[in-house]
């Protein structure tokens, strides 16, 4: 399955309490479609990892589960979405792609240092000169005289109907 697949078939779950383990998470997403797997992240760990050995680490407070089909995923989404699991309200929604590290904002390198924040926004030679001849059509016209092409305008104030 290719990584667009694969991420069209996973929700990510926030909001979940301390308590919570492998078995009753899947309990409560079972109903929806066959799960492919579930990721429960611990403050240990920097990138999610399966949780198929019970873990004594405290996990971060989400989670990610993995359908075989999209349309699996959707009926999660649409069904647990603001649902109580063990007194808690869950935030249910379609998982995102992970950001490389060192990459966007949380970086701990500029933005504009960065190889492809360049490339995503480096203005083209073409926009650069037709921006500064849009600049100098606007500061010749403000030069012209400010009374030309006014109608009547010879007599300031209000006009009286005749």
């Amino acid at each position: 399955m290719s990584d667009t697949a694969r991420l069209k078939c996973t929700i990510h779950i926030s909001g979940l309490d301390p308590t919570i383990t492998l078995p009753v998470l899947t309990q409560a997403f079972l109903p929806f479609g066959e799960i492919a797997s579930i990721q429960i992240p611990t403050a240990a760990d920097d990138t999610p990892a399966d949780n198929s050995s019970p873990s004594t680490a405290a996990h971060r407070g989400f989670a990610l589960i993995e359908y075989t089909t999209p349309s699996d995923a959707l009926s999660a989404i649409d069904n647990m979405d603001q649902a109580v699991l063990l007194s808690r309200v869950l935030k249910v929604s379609a998982a995102k792609p992970l950001k490389e590290r060192g990459e966007g904002l949380g970086s701990k390198v500029a933005v504009w240092e960065q190889e492809g924040w360049l490339a995503k926004y480096e203005v083209s030679e073409e926009d650069k000169d037709a921006a500064r001849r849009a600049q100098e059509e606007a500061s010749r016209r403000k030069r012209e005289d400010a009374m030309l092409g006014l109608d009547g305008g010879a007599v300031a104030g209000p006009q009286r109907p005749e």
